[in-house]
C-alpha cells in the first residue's frame, strides 16, 4: 500500500513534505483537503481532530506535523538522498535551522496572512504589521548566519533546506527580503531553483488566487 499524505498543494507544511518525497521520487498518494472533496476532509479530520495539516499515513501507522513526518521519511523510507547528517551535533544544528525557518519566518509570516483572511482591515493592517516586525529581524540574523553559498548547514542540503524552501517563498510574498540582504536572497533564489521544490511550487500555480494578499506576479 503506498503512503497516502494528506494536505494541499498550496500549504507550506505539506510543501516541506512534498519536497521529501521528490527528492527521494517516493511513491506515494496526495489526498488534497479541499472543499471539493469532502471525503478526504472527513477521513482527514476523524484521523487527526486538531485539524492540521499535513498528516501521513503508512499502512497501519499515522504521523502528523512535518518535521516529524521527514524525520520519518528518513527513517522508514530512505533514499538516495540523504537529508539527514551522519553526525548526531549536526543534526541538532540541523534541527535548529529548521525550528528557526519555521518559527520565525513560515509561523511569522503568517500573521499577516490570518489578518487578511479575517476580512478585517484592521486586523488586516495590524496582521501586516506584525509579521514585518518579526520577519525583519528573521531575515538579519539569516543574512549573518547562513553560509555564503550552498545550504542551510553548509554544503549539504538537508531538512532544513526542505523547511526554509516554503517558508522563505511565501514570506517574501508577505514582506519582501530586501536588496540589502544578497546572502538571503541568494538562498532563496537557489531553494527555488532545486526540482522538488520547483515541482511543489509548479503544482501550487493554480491556487494562487487563495493567498489573501495577493500573490506576485513573480516566482
Amino acid at each position: 500500500m503506498p503512503l497516502v499524505l494528506y494536505g494541499h498543494p498550496f500549504s507550506s507544511y505539506t510543501q516541506k513534505v512534498l519536497i521529501v518525497l521528490y527528492e527521494n521520487a517516493t511513491p506515494f498518494e496526495l489526498r488534497t483537503i479541499y472543499g471539493g472533496l469532502p471525503e478526504h476532509f472527513a477521513d482527514w479530520a476523524r484521523r487527526w481532530p486538531l485539524r492540521k495539516f499535513p498528516v501521513l499515513v503508512d499502512g497501519e501507522r499515522q504521523v502528523a506535523e512535518s518535521s516529524i513526518i521527514n524525520e520519518y521519511l528518513q527513517l522508514a523510507h530512505p533514499g538516495p538522498v540523504r537529508l539527514m547528517p551522519d553526525d548526531a551535533g549536526d543534526q541538532l544544528d540541523m534541527r535548529f535551522m529548521e525550528r528557526f525557518f519555521d518559527l520565525h519566518v513560515m509561523d511569522a509570516a503568517q500573521h499577516a496572512v490570518n489578518g487578511a483572511l479575517s476580512g478585517d482591515e484592521a486586523k488586516r493592517r495590524d496582521g501586516l504589521q506584525t509579521s514585518i516586525g518579526k520577519l525583519e529581524p528573521a531575515y538579519a540574523w539569516l543574512e549573518e548566519n547562513l553560509p555564503e553559498a550552498d545550504w542551510a548547514c553548509g554544503a549539504q542540503y538537508t531538512l532544513a533546506d526542505c523547511a526554509a524552501s516554503p517558508a522563505l517563498f511565501y514570506a517574501d510574498w508577505v514582506h519582501p527580503i530586501p536588496d540589502a540582504l544578497p546572502r538571503l536572497r541568494a538562498y532563496r533564489s537557489r531553494l527555488l531553483a532545486r526540482p522538488a521544490f520547483a515541482r511543489a511550487v509548479d503544482e501550487a500555480r493554480p491556487f494562487r488566487s487563495l493567498f489573501p494578499l495577493g500573490a506576485p506576479a513573480r516566482d
